[in-house]
């Protein structure tokens, strides 16, 4: 008999994850067996993208998880709460937060509406300062808490902090929360990891970018999703701290064929990389 994984019957609580990167790790974690809730605002499709919070729900329950899907909004502190609550009242407690939610515009200062200012940053920071905030007291109750943001590396070259600086302090907002979050609750044990792709991934968002060559210079949302789970398997009282990229994660655990997940060459590095 196979030994039972860290997630098996913990419970994920996450922003997001109607679709993309967030479903992926949803579902990734619903087949080892965790309660996944997820705190989202879309209770009905969207007119050019796929999947609801009810449907990702769906998704999870069938792939052999427990799922629940709260509709509402991480910049909203009374929805914030509420998805806390319903996460506790349904599983027992929170294991895990994932701030994935996130609003995106690459644009450059003058070309940002205020309008989309505000909204990428309260997504970002305030939202990933609200949801962390709520589950802390809950956090500390767990044997392996985790909190995990898709942010990305600090990268201060002046190539990417002039390339759109609005969009790149919301992202750069949450990695220095998450950091800050693993100083501050490394002695209640509770781990705060950073997870950033290496290349481009492949979801509705960047095939609205990109287009048809999204295909061609993109990997899968999975590869982001399997190592979330490494990390959120991982011991929090000795893996916290960190901004971390997905295949680096991947072959620290000996998986080093990419294939999988995408094009075996030619594959566009994501935002905030150099290498």
């Amino acid at each position: 008999m196979s030994e039972q994984h860290e997630l098996a019957g913990k419970t994920i609580v996450m922003s997001g994850g109607s679709r993309g990167i967030g479903l992926a790790i949803g579902i990734a974690a619903g087949r080892l067996g965790a309660n996944v809730v997820m705190l989202a605002k879309t209770d009905q499709p969207h007119p050019r993208l796929k999947g609801t919070v009810h449907t990702a729900a769906e998704q999870i329950r069938a792939a052999g998880g427990q799922a629940l899907g709260v509709v509402g909004d991480v910049r909203d502190e009374e929805s914030v709460n509420h998805a806390i609550d319903e996460a506790v009242r349904a599983f027992g407690g929170v294991d895990v937060v994932v701030n994935n939610a996130s609003a995106i515009s690459l644009t450059g200062t003058e070309a940002t509406t205020p309008k989309q200012f505000d909204l990428m940053q309260s997504i970002q920071q305030r939202g990933t300062f609200l949801l962390t905030r709520a589950a802390i007291p809950h956090l500390r109750r767990s044997s392996n808490p985790h909190v995990l943001s898709l942010s990305p590396p600090l990268n201060l070259s002046p190539r990417w902090l002039g390339a759109f600086p609005p969009y790149t302090v919301a992202k750069y907002g949450m990695t220095l929360l998450t950091l800050g979050f693993a100083a501050e609750l490394e002695p209640d044990g509770i781990a705060a990891n950073c997870l950033w792709p290496e290349s481009v991934t492949a979801t509705a968002a960047t095939e609205m970018l990109m287009g048809d060559k999204q295909a061609e210079v993109s990997r899968k949302p999975e590869i982001m999703a399997d190592a979330a789970i490494l990390i959120l398997g991982s011991s929090a009282a000795e893996n916290s701290g960190r901004a971390l990229i997905d295949v680096d994660v991947l072959a620290a655990h000996g998986i080093t064929d990419l294939t999988p997940y995408g094009p075996a060459e030619g594959v566009a590095l994501d935002l905030y990389l150099d290498r």
